[in-house]
């Protein structure tokens, strides 16, 4: 990377795009009952530019969507030009050991600099407090309507900011958020998320639950929501440690909790344990599938503030591929070093968009002994986000896992059906609609792998076919005067 990739706001962002010609800005008033979530479909489809619609029927505001919606975008987002950049940085400081001497210390220094200096800082200014509504009208904000059987408008793309109340340990998750009324909507955080276990304990105590919610701002600060962080990470460290600079909080003008200075909207707010729980759907949901109507807690927004300048950052979800596509892939490529810490026998993994991405893992490994892919699957099994995928596929070191075609081929010869493909239940994700029970059914694990005698192969395993090296080097040489592509 020869220059620093460093957005202080989703304004400095957009205006990188457009430089870049990633950005297209439409002009024609669009309606953002259905209409924006059709052209933006169509382009996400076809993994098309980000958009910026400046004429939204019904607001004042602008409209951001498919900002994240290809691999550059997405790495851009995260502050490098390609994503591979993050894991290798990664890599060297989880794998950095425990130093045994004075000079030992030093070395490490740099590396744990890096982290000290990722850590929340307090703003002097806070750009999403310059202007604060004297009214909350929820419907002033272009949000959208994204399928036609939606139960109404839904924002997409929330940073929902919560506090453990007895730890005050903070947690921000990725939350749609239904509409219901001009200051209230419902806040879909499913059973298994930080933010219900949050709402619980406020819910045992008797106590109102203070929630913040940032929209836009520097566009680390979305990516880091969707993160599968363990819980003792902060999300908003982490956004600045990708980011290599530390996010300026500000305090909220209602409650205790912080929020991004550089965000674009802030609702301030709070949800009461005591009250009940709201309709919320349907929903047309990245599984491709409208989710049924679910009781969800209801969030009462007391307060609205933002930038001079702001832009409503969204997204749609359905049928894949979507612009979730590439969040998920940046997941994909940051959390491997992460999982080869515990599991050193993994060579690479792949979340496959089309299955998205929670509901089928393929990973290759170096295999060393028998049943090595069956430990494999089990131990993931067990292991955060991993917990819910519904199949893994794991395969040798010497498969590519993101060639698909090369995976199902292997798949196809490399299993004996009653011994390789294991069944365990355990519980799912929350939007698994085809699990007999709601949050607890059946996962599968495909052992594809070189089968050894010890674990029951008798016979000899075939070797690939590959072509002899030299002659693949003389017609490498020769394959231009051929005149063949």
């Amino acid at each position: 990377m020869t220059h620093s990739l460093k957005w202080t706001s989703l304004r400095r962002f957009l205006d990188f795009l457009r430089e870049k010609n990633e950005l297209v800005t439409i002009r024609e008033p669009v309606d953002p009952q259905l209409e924006i979530a059709e052209i933006a479909d169509r382009v996400m489809k076809s993994e098309g530019p980000a958009l910026l619609f400046t004429h939204v029927k019904g607001s004042l505001f602008p409209l951001a969507i498919n900002v994240y919606g290809s691999r550059r975008r997405m790495s851009w987002a995260l502050g490098v030009e390609d994503l591979e950049e993050i894991p290798q940085r990664l890599q060297e400081l989880l794998t950095t050991q425990p130093p045994a001497g004075f000079w030992d210390k030093l070395k490490m220094l740099p590396k744990l600099a890096q982290v000290a200096r990722a850590a929340p800082k307090t703003a002097s200014h806070a750009p999403c407090q310059e202007i604060v509504w004297s009214e909350v009208d929820l419907n002033q904000i272009p949000i959208l309507k994204c399928w036609p059987e939606d139960g109404g408008r839904f924002i997409t793309l929330p940073m929902v900011i919560t506090q453990d109340p007895d730890s005050g340990r903070r947690n921000v998750g990725l939350y749609r958020m239904q509409v219901l009324d001009k200051n209230t909507t419902a806040m879909h955080w499913q059973i298994h998320k930080v933010g219900a276990r949050h709402f619980r304990r406020y819910r045992e105590l008797g106590q109102k639950m203070p929630v913040a919610v940032a929209l836009g701002g520097e566009p680390v600060l979305t990516y880091a929501a969707t993160a599968p962080l363990p819980d003792q990470v902060d999300e908003f460290l982490f956004a600045g440690y990708l980011q290599k600079s530390p996010i300026e909080m500000v305090d909220c003008l209602s409650c205790e909790l912080q929020v991004p200075a550089s965000a674009d909207f802030v609702l301030e707010g709070y949800i009461d344990p005591e009250e009940d729980f709201v309709d919320e759907g349907p929903f047309g949901d990245h599984t491709g599938y409208y989710t049924p109507v679910e009781k969800f807690p209801k969030f009462h927004v007391t307060q609205i503030t933002q930038r001079r300048d702001p832009v409503y950052l969204t997204t749609i979800v359905g049928i894949p591929p979507m612009e979730d596509k590439f969040l998920g892939l940046a997941t994909e490529r940051l959390f491997l070093p992460m999982i080869r810490l515990t599991f050193p026998e993994i060579v690479d993994m792949h979340l496959p968009p089309e299955t998205c991405f929670h509901n089928l893992c393929i990973l290759s490994i170096k295999k060393s002994y028998p049943g090595h892919a069956q430990k494999i699957m089990h131990s993931l099994w067990g292991m955060g986000q991993m917990t819910f995928c519904k199949c893994f596929i794991v395969v040798d070191h010497d498969v590519d896992v993101h060639n698909v075609a090369e995976v199902a081929w292997r798949v196809s010869n490399n299993i004996d059906a009653k011994r390789d493909i294991t069944f365990v239940e355990g519980p799912v994700d929350h939007l698994d609609h085809a699990a007999p029970r709601q949050f607890i059914g059946s996962k599968m694990g495909i052992d594809a792998t070189r089968k050894w005698k010890e674990e029951g192969y008798d016979r000899q395993w075939p070797r690939d076919i590959v072509m002899d090296p030299a002659v693949k080097q003389k017609i490498d040489a020769l394959w231009p005067k051929l005149g063949l592509r």
